[in-house]
């Protein structure tokens, strides 16, 4: 049997990170969840993770800052960003930095863990894993 996929969800709304861990945990993901991105980029210093889905707008580092962390770090690591307050420069950053999608709130549960299937699969043949 194979290891899930690990994610990490930081979002400074609770309810956001219960659903989406929720949700992911139902299909078959390892998640972790924070709602303080100080607390999320320490555990991103310890541990490697195949996806991150980070919300743009949050006190203290915001999505684009813990995206550069995550790209630092561990590059094969996949970041999602999601947001309710989009704006192009933003979406532009993110993408000239390497992120692996940037989405609106709200958004579709399906359409999200169709989204992060997409990028663990990405992360782990970065990583050298053939299963799942």
């Amino acid at each position: 049997m194979s290891t899930a996929y690990e994610v990490l969800v930081l979002d400074d709304e609770s309810i956001v990170c219960e659903r989406l861990s929720d949700y992911l945990g139902k299909n078959g993901f390892s998640v972790e969840t924070f709602t303080e991105s100080p607390k999320a980029l320490a555990r991103l210093a310890e541990k490697e993770f195949d996806v991150v889905i980070t919300d743009l707008k949050m006190k203290g580092p915001n999505g684009l800052e813990v995206m550069h962390f995550v790209r630092n770090r561990a590059p094969r690591t996949q970041v999602i960003i999601i947001t309710g307050y989009a704006s192009m420069e933003s979406a532009r950053e993110a993408e000239f930095s390497g992120v692996f999608d940037f989405i609106n709130k709200p958004f579709q549960m399906e359409s999200l863990g169709a989204l992060v299937k997409k990028a663990a699969k990405k992360a782990g043949k970065l990583k050298g894993r053939s299963d799942q």
